[in-house]
């Protein structure tokens, strides 16, 4: 394969697939082609961020010796909540690790608002929770965020970028960062049904919003990521989007009604008491995949009720975690789910192929387990 750089035939072709790839992603979220830059994956763009933020800060405050801080909530990812904590153990930021709601799950935006200072340079806060499928309220986030920024500039206080990394829902629900209304977004294909790759918008790439590189090299990407790029893996990432763009309502209705008929099955066979759901909450959105549960008992923890399904593979938690053994989910505990409840959590994801009778498969595979941990079986 040849690269995007000669001036040869093959490399100009691989050229414009990485440019029409560029364009399908920037179409998928409602943005500009030249406002995307291809990263190895959310991993990457999450880091890519918080470390542009911070070398812009620093630059911007060279002689004040301010420290800079970053807002963020409880129930990140691992990929924005580990950067945070590691800058804070080198003693180069600080940061404020909102609670969410125990009422709705969320990040809600007058305790980020609060949490802002004068040395506050962003907030960056998940779209939708991996483990959960809550969806935040990025769109009233930004609004209260652009306000702010009128007073801090007329204050003299630079102004605060927002972040929301949207692996999770894009493919499940529309992503339009117009409607969003922040600064960076994190893209990450696998979450589609595309590659294991990924990409960063920046709003005014270079311009309006800052962003450093963290490699240096052949000056791909406009320097922004350099490194020869993986045509195959972005010509697949591309086709994901398209297939986004064209299907997004479809593949939303299917999950949600695939979703909904998990959750009503499983109250059908083990009866309200027995399932606790650890992300219906009242009048708060979730995406259309996501079914979070826990079955009550002290017998009856998500890893040895999976150790028991024969049919069914699903995870406790976020699946690209490391191992935390036995130990509850911290998102859960931070929704303010009980300890004994968390424990025993399962989170089963439907996908756009799954049908009903593979619900009723799950469901019956779940069903003997259950009964082997209590020895009914």
């Amino acid at each position: 394969m040849a690269t995007a750089s000669p001036p040869l035939a093959p490399g100009r072709k691989a050229k414009d697939i990485i440019s029409a790839a560029r364009e399908s992603l920037a179409k998928m979220i409602g943005g500009k082609p030249q406002d995307i830059i291809f990263t190895s994956g959310g991993t990457e763009s999450n880091n890519l961020v918080i470390r542009s933020v911070l070398r812009h800060f620093r630059q911007v405050h060279t002689s004040e010796g301010a420290t800079p801080h970053f807002v963020t909530c409880t129930v990140e990812h691992d990929s924005i909540r580990l950067p945070l904590e590691h800058l804070v153990e080198e003693q180069v930021a600080a940061v404020t690790f909102v609670p969410v709601s125990t009422v709705n799950g969320q990040a809600e935006a007058d305790d980020i608002l609060a949490a802002v200072r004068p040395a506050t340079c962003l907030v960056t806060v998940m779209l939708a929770n991996n483990e959960t499928g809550i969806i935040m309220p990025i769109p009233e986030l930004s609004r209260r965020v652009a306000a702010l920024n009128q007073q801090r500039a007329a204050s003299g206080l630079p102004a605060v970028l927002l972040h929301t990394d949207a692996a999770q829902a894009l493919g499940k629900r529309r992503v339009d960062v117009r409607d969003l209304g922040v600064d960076f977004l994190t893209i990450v294909g696998h979450k589609f049904y595309g590659p294991r790759i990924g990409a960063l918008y920046v709003r005014g790439l270079g311009e309006r919003t800052p962003l450093y590189p963290m490699l240096f090299g052949g000056g791909q990407e406009r320097s922004f990521r350099p490194g020869t790029e993986n045509t195959p893996m972005i010509a697949g990432l591309g086709k994901a989007a398209e297939l986004v763009m064209e299907n997004c309502e479809a593949y939303e209705a299917h999950m949600r009604a695939i979703r909904d008929y998990l959750e009503e099955r499983l109250v059908a066979e083990f009866g309200k008491k027995k399932i606790h759901f650890n992300s219906q909450f009242p009048g708060t959105e979730r995406l259309c995949n996501t079914c979070n549960f826990s079955f009550g008992g002290p017998q009856l923890q998500g890893r040895l009720v999976l150790a028991r399904c024969r049919t069914l593979t699903a995870s406790v938690g976020a699946a690209c975690h490391t191992d935390r053994g036995d130990l509850p989910s911290p998102v859960l505990l931070s929704c303010g789910i009980p300890v004994d409840v968390a424990r025993n959590a399962l989170r089963l994801s439907v996908g756009r192929s799954t049908t009903r009778a593979e619900v009723d498969l799950v469901v019956q595979d779940l069903k003997q387990a259950v009964a082997l941990l209590e020895g009914r079986a």
